[in-house]
């Protein structure tokens, strides 16, 4: 088995924001097994990502983990004190909503809620943060533009215990490297 909070365990939702740029990070990281609901199954390949190429991106030991369960079973891998940090990169508007109001009814909400409930502090890219967001679609550029509802949702959710809300790239690897050092590890 695996040392004890030795692991991230990164949730990837049904989002294309900066999904390959997440990925990337992701990748880097020295310890590490992704989650996958099922709406990240759907997109995945939609952005030319093949869940088959996923394994060899990663380090040895990577583990893929689909949401296969009605009841989430992979989240008891949460109370074996394997995994030192949940990241949610990137998240869906839908996944920060119901995070934010404390739904669990997918994997990566699941992770989400109970790493929470074990003090495991939580990292979520959400993509709704800005009055307007620019994002890369299947084939092209879009701009959106969040209602209230989802900018209030982002700001319920930075009030939540152990989690730590980014809205970029550059934050999420600032927020991963501060959470590197506070274990003594490196990329």
């Amino acid at each position: 088995m695996f040392p004890t909070r030795s692991r991230f365990a990164w949730c990837i939702t049904g989002s294309g924001h900066f999904l390959e740029e997440s990925l990337a990070l992701a990748r880097r990281l020295p310890a590490l097994d992704l989650f996958l609901s099922d709406a990240a199954e759907e997109v995945l390949p939609i952005y030319g990502i093949k869940l088959e190429e996923l394994r060899p991106r990663f380090a040895p030991g990577f583990r893929l983990v689909r949401d296969k369960t009605a009841s989430a079973v992979p989240v008891g891998m949460l109370y074996e004190d394997i995994y030192h940090t949940v990241v949610i990169a990137p998240a869906t508007s839908n996944t920060v909503a119901k995070c934010a109001f404390g739904i669990s009814d997918t994997l990566p909400t699941n992770m989400f809620a109970q790493a929470g409930k074990l003090g495991i502090p939580g990292i979520v890219f959400a993509c709704d943060t800005e009055p307007v967001v620019v994002t890369k679609s299947p084939h092209d550029w879009v701009t959106l533009r969040p209602r209230r509802l989802e900018l209030d949702n982002v700001d319920r959710l930075r009030e939540i215990d152990f989690c730590e809300v980014v809205c970029s790239p550059a934050d999420l690897e600032a927020a991963l490297q501060r959470r590197l050092d506070s274990l003594s590890l490196a990329w």
